[in-house]
């Protein structure tokens, strides 16, 4: 999970610095075909192509094109608002898992997790603020992060019959096969430096994934998620070194709120208690 949080802030960084010179359809395209150069020395250790057959096709592409439009919004917001916002209304995206959970996977709705649904939806209010016009950035990552909730869904269904490198593989090739036409439609060669961001975001991006995947094969998921909460005071800090980003006192609230909510969503819930026969 260290590894999670230091690739997942350098990859918040890069988005940025990268969307400086080239549009986010070419970030997106480099980053899917780099990615997949960097994955398969892990599929070949582990096979081959053959560990990549499915016979679910249809649910990866749908996944991923819902996942590509959310991960689209994401480097888009980078651009529009502070990385502090970005975080923390991303940080919405396990209350949306529950609800689509729920009503989707037959996953049981607690009152713990109705409590959690409602703190998370007055943490975004207070972000947002809405008093006339709102900030399209936050619109954005708010929509990012419901599209990152329905991704997350689909993938619980996926990792039922499908391997860890299977979901890898068609998250990349999907997404390098939708963003590859717009690419080419926008596509100004970007600077050597610029370059250098794309292989960062490539990388990061690709093996963020391997090592949450890794951390929840050595631990439970129950310790493993709230560490990505410590997601939000580290882009804030990041934000303010390296951007001179003040986060106010209701971008804080707000995101206390979501997260406050996001533990009660993992709280396990009370067990009846036993009666004696």
């Amino acid at each position: 999970m260290s590894g999670w949080l230091a690739l997942m802030l350098i990859v918040a960084v890069a988005g940025r610095e990268a969307t400086r010179d080239v549009n986010v359809f070419q970030l997106m395209a480099v980053r899917g075909v780099l990615g997949f150069a960097m994955l398969y020395p892990l599929i070949h250790m582990n096979g081959g192509l053959a560990i990549v057959k499915t016979a679910r096709v249809h649910v990866h592409i749908a996944r991923n094109l819902i996942h590509f439009c959310a991960q689209l919004g994401w480097f888009f917001a980078l651009t529009l608002i502070p990385l502090g916002q970005v975080v923390a209304i991303e940080f919405t995206m396990p209350i949306w898992t529950a609800i689509l959970a729920a009503s989707f996977l037959g996953e049981r709705m607690t009152s713990w997790k109705v409590v959690a649904i409602v703190l998370g939806l007055v943490g975004v209010f207070v972000i947002v603020r809405p008093t006339g016009a709102i900030n399209p950035g936050q619109l954005i990552a708010l929509a990012a992060a419901v599209g990152f909730g329905i991704s997350v869904t689909v993938v619980k269904s996926l990792t039922r019959t499908e391997q860890t490198l299977t979901i890898m593989f068609w998250m990349l090739v999907v997404q390098s096969l939708a963003s590859i036409g717009p690419a080419l439609y926008v596509w100004t060669w970007p600077p050597l430096s610029t370059w250098g961001w794309l292989a960062v975001i490539a990388f990061c991006g690709t093996f963020s994934h391997y090592c949450m995947a890794r951390a929840l094969l050595h631990a439970d998921a129950t310790v493993v998620i709230p560490m990505d909460f410590i997601r939000v005071p580290l882009t804030a800090i990041v934000g303010w070194l390296i951007y001179s980003e003040r986060l106010d006192a209701y971008t804080v609230l707000g995101a206390a709120m979501i997260l406050a909510g996001n533990l009660l969503n993992l709280s396990p819930g009370r067990k009846a208690p036993v009666r004696a026969k």
